[in-house]
């Protein structure tokens, strides 16, 4: 590898027998003879260009450019850029066992993988200045692999297709004997929606810090950018208020199936956020209002209409429990809870739950939404809530969550019409938590069986009447976690069709293709076994290999709804 700084070109650095006024040590010319003639005797790299998931939008393959990964490799970046560099060492070291050093400074750069952050405008060839806060360019050529974005995120996305397209054996922990090839070409990429998401709900069954940082990683390697906590429900809250200690202490004890239960510290979820942060996602905390706050009425029973407590609920029903709107101490509730979340929560977004709070009168349900709604506001944060929201005053900035089965919803026609935004988690289409297949071991079917294909065969663009596309702000999968209790089931149900949502959230909608998405999907069967992650064998899609399924449990519940 070359190891003196070479003249940077649009595709990478040039070859140092072709610097001008140079010469050329002999071990250097001896190396880069090596490295060619390896070139020339090795078989094509065995991941194509186009086989990213999410689609790019834009791939222009050079089979004559592959460039291989060799031990004496470095990565150079620019300054800002440090932290994503530092990242794509850290996810390549352990299946190479190369070194990897990261050296930032002055570009051009010495380095075989180059990354670099750039504002220059858009040229003609569709390069870096268009392609927004989260695009970027790629360009192997057999000399180096070249990133170029604009922001750190656009370079953390490059640097996950960097990862994509090295084989499948990347992914392991342990180093494997391997030619770490990378497909020759160039690809220009950037999002189709700017809010890519997936929802856990941590209310249902609580999950532990390790296990929220491997969901965040496994939304970042398909370019997802956010994480809704489902933080509070009838079985349980999970985030610590230190103005209503009792929500953490005697709200968290419980879950579904009478299971301990457990809370966030308020340092456990400062852990989450930066580490989501560190890759580019951004969390978004739901306190669910006024409804499912059985578990809150539990910790303090003068939030509940009549004042009596009721016992702490571990089934699965929904639709039963509210804070009393009547009373001036609820809004203080809100105001204290919504102050705190807010002021632990770096990113925009505060959700305010607000579906199936059914034994609540429409006119009252009403008028606590927009008192709510303002409280938010007051903490700088913007109101997202789910569709049931939609006839409440609409506050500036709100976003809709809708979760809707038939795509005909004039209520929320109606509030688009008046200013809102909506994020689409159609249940039929991307709730994780329902069923594969009627044999699936875990989940639901209330809204249907949901395999990998239906997960992708829908556009969010159009899918809800009267609602243009410019209204729509991205996509969002939850998995609601009534029937889920441990990281191997939250991956089996994420994995396959977590990628399925991720591409309609990404990808232009010209290069969506179920025949070409199910072959590039197979490719990712292999990169999951590497990781350790478990994953649905769905029939759908050409796996190499079968995966392992969990088995049967026998305290399987189920729901009609959240």
């Amino acid at each position: 590898m070359p190891t003196t700084p070479a003249a940077p070109t649009e595709s990478g650095p040039e070859p140092l027998d072709r610097l001008p006024g140079r010469q050329p040590a002999a071990a250097d010319l001896a190396r880069t003879a090596a490295r060619r003639a390896g070139d020339l005797l090795a078989p094509p790299a065995p991941v194509r260009l186009g086989d990213v998931v999410p689609a790019p939008e834009r791939v222009l393959p050079d089979p004559a450019a592959d460039f291989t990964l060799t031990a004496d490799a470095s990565i150079r970046v620019s300054p800002a850029g440090r932290d994503v560099a530092e990242q794509l060492a850290e996810w390549l070291r352990p299946a190479t066992g190369f070194p990897l050093p990261v050296t930032d400074g002055p570009l051009p750069a010495d380095g075989p993988l180059v990354l670099t952050l750039s504002a220059a405008p858009l040229d003609a060839a569709g390069s870096v200045g268009g392609l927004g806060d989260e695009g970027y360019r790629l360009d192997v050529t057999p000399a180096g692999v070249r990133i170029t974005a604009a922001t750190a995120a656009g370079l953390f996305h490059g640097a996950q297709t960097v990862r994509q397209l090295l084989p499948a054996a990347i992914d392991g922990v342990a180093p494997v004997a391997e030619r770490w090839a990378v497909p020759g070409g160039s690809i220009v990429d950037r999002p189709r929606f700017p809010y890519r998401g997936a929802m856990l709900d941590v209310a249902r069954h609580f999950f532990p810090v390790e296990d929220v940082l491997r969901v965040v990683d496994h939304l970042a390697r398909y370019k997802l950018n956010h994480l809704h906590l489902h933080l509070t429900d009838d079985q349980g809250w999970r985030i610590a208020v230190d103005s209503w200690p009792r929500l953490a202490e005697v709200g968290g004890a419980t879950e579904v199936g009478g299971g301990p239960g457990g809370s966030y510290t308020q340092a456990d979820y400062r852990r989450i956020v930066a580490y989501a942060a560190r890759r580019h996602v951004t969390v978004v905390p739901e306190i669910d209002l006024p409804g499912h706050t059985n578990a809150a009425l539990v910790a303090y029973p003068e939030l509940a209409p009549g004042k009596v407590p009721p016992p702490p609920y571990t089934g699965t029903e929904v639709g039963f429990s509210y804070v009393d709107p009547a009373d001036e101490r609820t809004y203080a509730f809100v105001a204290d809870v919504v102050g705190e979340v807010a002021a632990l929560t770096p990113g925009p977004w505060l959700h305010l739950g607000g579906d199936e709070a059914f034994k609540v009168p429409a006119d009252t349900y009403r008028a606590f939404v927009e008192r709510a709604q303002t409280i938010v506001a007051a903490t700088g944060k913007t109101v997202v809530g789910w569709h049931q929201l939609a006839p409440a005053g609409h506050v500036d900035g709100r976003v809709l969550q809708w979760w809707g089965t038939n795509g005909d919803d004039p209520e929320t026609a109606e509030a688009v019409r008046r200013g809102a935004r909506l994020i689409l988690s159609p249940g039929n289409r991307v709730y994780l938590d329902m069923k594969y297949a009627a044999d699936t071991p875990i989940g639901h079917d209330w809204a249907g069986l949901i395999d990998v294909h239906r997960a992708y065969d829908w556009d969010p663009g159009t899918h809800l009447t009267g609602v243009p596309a410019e209204a729509v702000l991205g996509v969002e999968a939850p998995l609601w976690t009534e029937s889920v209790t441990t990281l191997a089931e939250v991956e089996f149900m994420l994995f396959p069709r977590l990628p399925a949502v991720a591409e309609l959230g990404w990808s232009p909608r010209s290069t969506h293709d179920w025949a070409g998405f199910r072959e590039r999907l197979a490719g990712h069967g292999p990169r999951w076994t590497a990781a350790g992650i478990t994953f649905h064998p769905s029939p759908d899609v050409p796996w190499p290999a079968a995966p392992t399924v969990p088995t049967q449990r026998t305290d399987d519940t189920t729901a009609d709804t959240h």
